[in-house]
């Protein structure tokens, strides 16, 4: 398919599109009546009807084949035009509407559950632009992965590359859009790829005798040599020669993926068989489709003819023809040899398009984004960053920071009045590092960091069905923190709120004890609290930094500039927000 750029044109060719539909619809009802009629009238009266019934026949076989290119073209435009229309939408962050991934929430994951990777307005709806169930798992593997440096080095070259070539990721898109409708598992395909042959060496004479005695019995009936009725006395001997594979392809049929799911296939190996890329990542992934010996594209096409075929042996024109012609002969016994030669590629190739569609999705945001940091992996336990933002806030919206943590600093301390931004700045920071780690530009204008293993401790509810309380949900939190911790792991943690749900006396001394704890492992990270007596603890504890966000209470109003800053918070802002809420002191 061509991608024409801007909208306006898709709209103008999805107009002439659907025009064109339309006539062709006309025309094969007309041929249709044509061709009904020149069969009653040859079976009845006139034998030499039946030529014209087949040539009407060929006429309105042609016209389908004519219909179906058209409506694939029709359904890739809308596509395009929907993608459009959602690629304003991430723009501005209205992700309302868009897959949550909601399935691969996992509360006992290390860090997902806090990072707003899945559910609603997450970087899963932001990022994902796979068509079906495999590469939306796949896309989600790679959320889920613990970090490492080598993921990230595989991955951010095919992505730059992928993102400069936007005809490229459109036409993947919305082919799979367009064409993946209702998924159907293939593991009964697959597990039919595994049985013994089902075709019989008798199996050949049928073969041959029907295509043969159904033409010449056709021919002679048209030209009067020979009654009718010998076509019906054929049709009951077809019947009786076609149970013999009737139901080798029925299992065959059931199994069988849909023609949409293989279309799509096809399309996308075509698409990659004919681009050029120069990352070494993208040359592994495209060498099993084109090789020497075949090409995928070529092969899927010739399983989606056999899939339409298989599935579409009810119709009242194929069984016309299957009566006649003993076609299920021929179906059944191209179905063998694709089998024989093809089959065991089949499941690769699915996996190797899971992984295209993660990739076009990370190419497509990074183009979409025009991202373009450099993140850089440190062999010393250190993180620098400048002007990092939050992907999921609009970029009108978003207020970057500097943050640095050095190989001597174990804790940072983060204060800071109400709503003032230090949950969010530890989510900007965790969020990035996910998004290094699959492949991706950070929102940053410099991303320094070693590759630590992240986990968070921030959301933290408690469950009425399994009797917890926030308060002991965070202790078994920390409690996985500390087990990492005394397993030697290199971890980056971002606690919010630290303890926040118990009494302040004890949750500055628990808070004090957990800080030191930590400090005598591999781990570092940040911890925020509303504690500011902590921030005393810099006086004793070398390994650990105060950093804050600060307010202003102006005519009555707490202004916020959300920018991080050295030192401890100076002020709080709880009684005012108490007051301008009603509550009287």
């Amino acid at each position: 398919m061509d991608i024409v750029y801007g909208t306006e044109d898709i709209i103008g060719l999805l107009a002439k599109a659907k025009r064109k539909s339309i006539v062709l619809s006309l025309v094969r009802l007309s041929i249709f009546f044509v061709m009904a009629a020149a069969f009653i009238v040859g079976i009845t009266d006139r034998p030499i009807f039946l030529l014209v019934f087949l040539v009407s026949l060929a006429g309105f076989l042609y016209l389908i084949l004519l219909f179906n290119q058209n409506r694939d073209k029709t359904d890739f435009l809308e596509e395009l035009v929907k993608m459009e229309q959602e690629k304003t939408k991430r723009a501005l962050r209205n992700l309302l509407g868009f897959d949550t991934g909601s399935e691969f929430m996992d509360k006992a994951h290390p860090f997902s559950s806090d990072l707003d990777l899945f559910g609603s307005h997450s970087l899963f709806q932001l990022l994902n632009h796979t068509v079906n169930k495999g590469g939306k798992a796949k896309l989600a593997s790679w959320l889920l992965a613990d970090i490492h440096e080598d993921m990230f080095m595989s991955r951010f070259g095919a992505v730059k590359e992928l993102s400069q070539n936007p005809g490229f990721l459109s036409s993947f898109e919305a082919t799979g859009r367009a064409f993946i409708k209702e998924e159907k598992s293939k593991m009964g395909f697959y597990n039919w790829l595994k049985k013994p042959e089902n075709w019989l060496p008798i199996n050949y004479l049928p073969l041959v005798i029907g295509p043969v005695g159904g033409s010449i019995l056709l021919f002679l009936a048209a030209v009067g040599m020979i009654p009718p009725v010998w076509i019906g006395a054929w049709i009951v001997l077809g019947i009786l020669s076609l149970t013999l594979v009737l139901k080798p392809l029925q299992e065959a049929s059931k199994v069988f993926p849909n023609q949409g799911d293989i279309k799509t296939f096809g399309k996308w190996a075509l698409l990659i068989e004919n681009a050029d890329f120069s990352d070494s990542f993208l040359h592994s992934l495209k060498a099993p489709i084109k090789n020497e010996g075949f090409t995928a594209s070529k092969v899927l096409k010739s399983l989606e003819q056999k899939s339409f075929m298989l599935q579409n042996r009810i119709n009242l024109m194929f069984v016309i023809f299957n009566l006649i012609f003993w076609i299920d002969f021929f179906l059944l016994w191209r179905a063998e040899i694709w089998r024989k030669k093809f089959g065991s590629h089949i499941a690769a190739w699915e996996e190797l398009f899971d992984t295209w569609q993660v990739l076009v999705s990370l190419g497509t945001f990074t183009h979409e984004e025009q991202i373009s940091a450099v993140p850089i992996w440190s062999k010393e336990k250190i993180i620098e960053v400048k002007n990092l933002k939050h992907p999921l806030i609009d970029k009108e919206n978003a207020i970057g920071n500097d943050f640095s943590i050095d190989e001597d600093t174990k804790t940072v301390l983060l204060t800071g009045s109400n709503m003032s931004g230090k949950t969010t700045f530890m989510r900007t920071l965790g969020i990035n590092m996910v998004m290094a780690n699959i492949g991706l530009s950070p929102m940053a204008d410099s991303f320094l960091l070693y590759p630590f293993q992240l986990f968070t401790s921030m959301r933290n509810s408690d469950n009425l069905g399994e009797s917890v309380s926030s308060f002991y949900a965070e202790l078994s939190r920390i409690k996985q923190l500390l087990s990492k911790a005394e397993n030697g792991e290199t971890v980056f943690y971002l606690l919010d709120e630290i303890l926040k749900g118990t009494n302040t006396a004890d949750r500055i001394m628990g808070s004090e004890a957990l800080i030191r704890q930590l400090a005598a492992s591999n781990c570092k990270g940040i911890i925020s609290t509303h504690d500011i007596e902590l921030s005393q603890l810099d006086k004793s504890l070398g390994y650990l930094m105060n950093r804050s966000f600060h307010s202003e209470i102006m005519d009555d109003k707490i202004h916020f500039d959300y920018k991080l800053k050295e030192g401890p918070c100076p002020s709080f802002n709880a009684h005012k927000l108490m007051e301008l809420m009603g509550i009287r002191f």
